[in-house]
């Protein structure tokens, strides 16, 4: 998930009180109106359609607690958790996840095939699909998607509005930019043929991601969805975008009350495969992380996602259901060359390196489950290389290098965020903390500096005004480009690369890698670029993979936890 904008379990019963708290609490949401569909009372919900084994029910509603609004319902046009949460409910892919994996599988297209090179991919599609509004999903609707994203303009063509499709497909069409995608033709009504520009790995494993899910046409077209416009620092989007998103998925757009934070599914009865258990699904935002956990003791909410690991004990305790996801992310120190001649120095920055004690900071802040990160991927990711450089904690080895490089006391600032938890960094003061006393005891002179994650501290990391910065990603899917490669792929929009001798070759040896058809010869290409990136580059130092949680009542069933975040609602019932 996008680094700079955004974008990873178990008790019975809490007992009578417990239970009574949580009727109490959706007794006063229905009494005061909150969004209108949460006025649904309990009793309502025991009298939906039900099975007496609890795992298989349906009906019901259920209310989840969202740390942030979403920018808009057209998910070509986002890039932020938030937005993916609720619009993965609605729209789906060619291809999708496997429950609880990494894995791609099939969803609107059963299968796929690639020519001999690689530049050309046959999709099949699945039959008797339709859009929420009525449209046949067919060759033509998937075309029609796939020439929209390739003709944006204005506003729709910017990084802030088409992130996804600048970072997997490049250009679009006349802008003299080179794109990955050339055509798209319907071959017959369940037939696709892609034509890609060139072979690359990531293809057709990125077309999991949210924004690449496929839309109506004819409610993009009826409803103006290409209208989106730049307001100042915002954007002003399409009446599709706002009330009328129209998807293939098992819920249905109902409303977003945006005064009180609500936004409304409805069960889609149409839905080509296994409908929805759930009658309603409600996301309630919440932007405060304390007051989530306050809503779901009180029985206001059904689940929220990223509680803090220092509340673990205390939810399972209550019988609270904690489901911990497999890390599937990176936590590093970001290191801004271009404003601090020190950090300019190799030297320096392995003096760095050394100086921060990993194992320590990993065990005393971070949770349960918690490692020591040497690359920037997690070892499951193809490329990984064992034997790179691993900079051992040594105080002294650091202050033996800023001697060396002639920078003792070397003056640095180090930057952390606040009003913000991440799944890789769920404890921003502490991980701070902990890194500026290594340092100091290292030579370092440290310099701290804090802003608001939103106010201030993600636009000035992106600009170099940083030295040494706290930032982190979690993996959009299972591919070392779409880690090292959105990092350090483009040396003229990377504040760590600028100006840096090897950042062009670095930006070189990733496409090289990318583009390679043979697995293991690609494989060992970016194992030896991770080598480099330790060895010879060290742009940034990799600190941890941190296992993010989500918690929910033990009255919710069959919730999958994704380790890239993108749980699935349709599966989920909350028992009476």
């Amino acid at each position: 998930m996008l680094s700079i904008t955004r974008p990873e379990l178990k008790h019975i019963s809490r007992g009578v009180t417990m239970l009574q708290t949580r009727v109490a609490g959706r007794r006063r949401i229905a009494l005061i109106g909150l969004a209108g569909a949460l006025a649904v009372s309990m009793s309502a919900c025991a009298e939906s359609e039900r099975d007496s084994g609890g795992e298989g029910q349906t009906g019901g509603q259920l209310v989840f607690g969202a740390a942030g609004a979403p920018s808009n319902f057209d998910p070509f046009y986002a890039s932020d958790g938030e937005t993916f949460r609720v619009t993965r409910q609605i729209y789906e892919g060619l291809v999708g996840l496997k429950p609880g994996t990494s894995d791609i599988k099939p969803e609107l297209a059963t299968d796929w095939d690639p020519s001999e090179d690689g530049k050309t991919w046959t999709f099949t599609l699945k039959e008797g699909v339709q859009f929420h509004d009525g449209t046949p999903f067919n060759a033509e609707a998937v075309c029609a998607n796939f020439e929209r994203w390739y003709n944006q303009t204005g506003a729709g063509a910017t990084a802030a509005l088409s992130y996804y499709w600048i970072e997997n497909f490049g250009g679009f069409k006349g802008d003299g930019k080179p794109s990955l995608y050339e055509s798209c033709t319907a071959e017959n009504e369940t037939t696709v043929k892609l034509q890609l520009s060139r072979f690359t790995a990531r293809f057709p494993t990125m077309l999991s991601q949210s924004s690449f899910a496929i839309q109506s046409p004819t409610a993009m077209e009826k409803y103006q969805a290409d209208n989106v416009k730049a307001q100042g620092d915002s954007f002003v989007f399409s009446e599709y975008a706002i009330e009328n998103p129209t998807g293939t998925g098992p819920f249905t757009f109902v409303s977003y009350d945006e005064a009180n934070g609500a936004i409304e599914l409805a069960r889609n009865e149409e839905y080509h495969g296994e409908k929805a258990k759930l009658d309603k699904l409600i996301f309630r935002v919440i932007d405060d992380e304390t007051a989530r956990k306050q809503a779901l003791e009180a029985g206001d909410i059904d689940g929220y996602d990223l509680p803090a690991p220092a509340d673990w004990d205390s939810l399972e305790e209550a019988g609270f259901d904690l489901m911990i996801r497999k890390p599937f992310n990176i936590l590093y120190l970001g290191i801004t060359q271009k404003n601090n001649p020190a950090l300019q120095d190799l030297k320096v920055r392995q003096a760095l390196a050394h100086a921060i004690d990993r194992e320590t900071l990993v065990s005393s802040v971070l949770p349960e489950g918690a490692q020591p990160a040497n690359l920037f991927y997690p070892e499951t990711v193809d490329g990984y290389a064992q034997d790179a450089v691993n900079y051992e904690y040594d105080p002294a080895k650091a202050k033996q290098l800023l001697a060396e490089s002639g920078h003792e006391n070397a003056n640095v600032e180090l930057w952390w965020p606040t009003q913000v938890t991440r799944p890789y960094m769920p404890n921003p003061q502490g991980i701070f903390g902990a890194i500026q006393e290594d340092l100091e005891a290292a030579g370092f002179t440290v310099t701290p500096v804090s802003k608001p994650w939103a106010g201030g501290y993600l636009d000035q990391v992106e600009v170099a005004d940083a030295q040494l910065f706290l930032l982190g990603w979690t993996g959009d899917y299972n591919s070392p480009d779409n880690f090292i490669g959105t990092f350090f792929g483009n040396p003229d929009n990377q504040f760590w690369t600028q100006g840096s001798p090897w950042g062009e070759e670095l930006a070189r040896q990733l496409e090289e890698a990318d583009s390679t058809v043979d697995d293991a010869e690609r494989n060992a290409k970016y194992a030896e670029i991770n080598r480099k990136l330790k060895a010879e580059y060290l742009p940034a130092i990799p600190i941890s993979h941190s296992p993010p949680a989500l918690v929910v009542a033990p009255e919710v069933k069959g919730l999958v936890a994704s380790p890239l975040t993108q749980e699935e609602f349709a599966p989920v019932s909350v028992s009476g």
